[in-house]
């Protein structure tokens, strides 16, 4: 068992040792190019929580991960198959449920763990800021790496399925990695196409990108230089700032300026 993750332990553990910190994990199920499974970012939210959580337990936090929310909005993949859709509106009530179920529990430290892109949660933040007896705290993991960081481990920017996302799942999940009768990666080069505005071109203005007509075969981001060893760097890095923020955030007293000093 670990204590750590609330799925493997008990309520015998539960009851004589109350949880600070809950980390709730945010995934999506969609297409990932042809190579990565529809489950990619619930399986790497899923991993990187565990990780964190454990390194965070390990240096004496009472955190606890709760179970991956498998499903998360894909309005702008519609077109794809099994992409599996769940509205923002229905997200945030779903999330807004479980928030208040930590709540009930004693547990007024919630953070939100995203590995969807599509998952825009900073409107529920705001929304329950003035209606809940406690805090939630949003980490989307794939931006924790500033952009130098980033590019001293990969050479690619990875939008959808490209060299980060197919590094990851070449690193923890080999097995799930499609490839050709040759041993190549059963994927197309991840390019995007664009719209006939500059200004959206740019970011000056900005769309929901319908996704059958920006990629091919959903991938926006050239996967073939993925490697395992960029996953392991990249975890090295998510681990170390994200263990010790939840060990910070655990010890913290809830007192009339958190989280300020």
């Amino acid at each position: 068992m670990r204590p750590y993750i609330l799925a493997e332990t008990n309520y015998g553990y539960t009851k004589d040792h109350p949880y600070e910190v809950a980390v709730l994990p945010l995934g999506a199920t969609e297409p990932h190019n042809l190579h990565l499974p529809y489950g990619t970012d619930t399986l790497e939210g899923t991993l990187i929580g565990e990780r964190i959580c454990e390194a965070a337990h390990q240096r004496g936090a009472k955190v606890v991960l709760l179970p991956t929310i498998p499903y998360g909005t894909e309005t702008n993949m519609r077109r794809f198959p099994l992409a599996m859709n769940v509205d923002p509106t229905t997200l945030f009530r779903f999330v807004t449920d479980l928030v208040h179920s930590c709540l009930a529990s004693g547990i007024r430290k919630i953070v939100l763990l995203n590995s969807h892109g599509g998952n825009d949660m900073k409107p529920l933040l705001r929304e329950l800021a003035d209606k809940i007896d406690g805090y939630l705290f949003l980490c989307n993991w794939y931006t924790v790496l500033n952009r130098q960081e980033y590019q001293a481990i990969f050479q690619h920017e990875d939008d959808h399925a490209g060299e980060m996302e197919t590094s990851f799942v070449l690193a923890y999940y080999p097995h799930l990695v499609a490839r050709t009768p040759e041993g190549r990666l059963a994927a197309d080069d991840g390019a995007t196409g664009q719209t006939r505005f500059e200004a959206i071109n740019r970011g000056w203005v900005s769309i929901t990108r319908p996704w059958h007509l920006l990629t091919t075969n959903s991938g926006s981001g050239y996967p073939h230089e993925a490697s395992p060893e960029k996953a392991h760097k990249l975890m090295d890095v998510l681990v170390d700032r994200l263990a010790t923020f939840l060990v910070e955030l655990s010890a913290a007293p809830l007192d009339e300026r958190f989280p300020f000093t």
